[in-house]
């Protein structure tokens, strides 16, 4: 059995934007190709490290592609935070995050998701259109 991944965001600025389907993508630094693959299945989670998580609901890993930086495109940042449209405003995000500064060589990866919706369960009967007798 392969292990399940979580892709956690740390602010809860995220949950509104994440449950609309606003933000479907995240940027993290350094290469992330051996934690998540296309076609992967993770948690989205919001919370802060060692503490309590709300899982907000299970994705599809779309595309990971590791990039420098200074190569991110408008695409990627808008998907990363849609509040974002300069590459200034998503350095100074991850310097935020990470408590350091952020070089555009820095090598990131960009994790491109898509929410899996699950059809909720009938409870009654077995789930047939009923017939008409």
């Amino acid at each position: 059995m392969s292990a399940l991944y979580v892709l956690n965001f740390y602010s809860p600025v995220f949950v509104d934007q994440l449950k609309r389907g606003r933000k479907s993508a995240t940027i993290r630094l350094g290469d992330k190709t051996r934690k998540y693959d296309r076609g992967q299945v993770v948690w989205i989670t919001v919370g802060y490290r060692h503490g309590p998580r709300e899982k907000i609901f299970s994705a599809v890993i779309d595309d990971v592609e590791v990039k420098k930086v200074k190569d991110l495109s408008p695409r990627d940042i808008e998907h990363d935070n849609p509040e974002f449209r300069r590459l200034d405003d998503t350095v100074n995000f991850l310097e935020q995050i990470y408590s350091r500064p952020i070089d555009p060589d820095d090598v990131v990866t960009v994790i491109r998701f898509s929410q899996i919706v699950e059809r909720p369960q009938s409870n009654f009967g077995n789930g047939e259109t009923p017939s008409q007798n």
